[in-house]
C-alpha cells in the first residue's frame, strides 16, 4: 500500500494541484512540519522543486533547473495555458457578476449551479455571453441550450481542476486553488506583458465582443 507522502508525491509528478479543497489531506502533509522539506528532496531527485501559490495555500511541482526538454514542456504548458485565459477569466467575471459579488471567484467559493441557470436565464446578456463562453475550443460546448451550455462549461471545469462537485448528488461546485494559481499568472502576464486581461475580458463581458 503506498505511503501518505508517496502518494502525494505522486498527485504532484502527476501535474496536481494541492489545496485544501482539491485534497485535504495532502494538504494537510505539506503544511505539517517537515513533510514539505522531505518531499522536496525526491522531487530534487526527478529535477522538480515544491513550488506554492496564494501565499503557500496550493502546493505544486515545479522544475528545478531548465534545460533545452525542460524549456520545451513549459513552453507548451505556457501556450496552453495562455490560449485558455481568456474563456476562463470571462467566466469567472460571468460568475461573479451573476451572483451581483464585489469579490471575484476564489479558493473555497461555493457556486450553485441551479441558482446560477436561473440568473442567466434571467438576464439576456449573461444567457449571450455564456453562449459565447461555452463555444471557446476550451469547452467545446455544441448546445444550443443554456443548461447544455452551462453543464458542459462546469464539466470542462472540473475535469481541469479548477471545481470540484464534493458531492455528485447536489449540484454545487467548490473552486479550487488551481484558480489562485490562474490569478498569478495573470498578473505575471500583466505586469510583464501589459496585455491587461482582466480590463479586456471584463470589457468583453460588458459589450458581448471579444477586443
Amino acid at each position: 500500500m503506498i505511503s501518505e507522502q508517496g502518494r502525494v508525491l505522486e498527485a504532484l509528478l502527476g501535474g496536481k494541484f494541492i489545496c485544501q479543497v482539491s485534497d485535504e489531506d495532502a494538504w494537510r502533509f505539506l503544511k505539517t512540519g517537515g513533510n514539505a522539506e522531505a518531499l522536496e528532496s525526491h522531487l530534487n531527485v526527478l529535477n522538480r522543486t515544491l513550488a506554492k501559490a496564494a501565499d503557500g495555500d496550493v502546493f505544486y511541482a515545479a522544475y528545478q533547473t531548465l534545460g533545452d526538454a525542460e524549456r520545451k514542456v513549459l513552453s507548451q504548458q505556457f501556450q496552453d495555458i495562455t490560449a485558455n485565459l481568456m474563456p476562463l477569466v470571462e467566466w469567472l467575471l460571468l460568475v461573479q457578476q451573476a451572483n451581483g459579488a464585489d469579490v471575484p471567484v476564489t479558493q473555497g467559493s461555493a457556486i450553485r449551479l441551479g441558482e446560477l441557470q436561473t440568473t442567466l436565464e434571467d438576464t439576456p446578456a449573461y444567457a449571450e455571453q455564456l453562449a459565447k463562453i461555452a463555444r471557446y475550443r476550451m469547452f467545446g460546448s455544441t448546445s444550443t441550450q443554456l443548461e447544455g451550455q452551462l453543464k458542459q462549461v462546469f464539466k470542462r471545469l472540473t475535469e481541469l481542476g479548477y471545481l470540484l462537485k464534493p458531492n455528485q448528488d447536489k449540484q454545487i461546485y467548490i473552486a479550487t486553488g488551481k484558480v489562485e494559481y490562474l490569478y498569478e499568472v495573470l498578473r505575471f502576464i500583466d505586469e510583464t506583458e501589459g496585455l491587461s486581461l482582466a480590463e479586456q475580458a471584463e470589457q468583453a463581458v460588458q459589450q458581448g465582443s471579444l477586443i
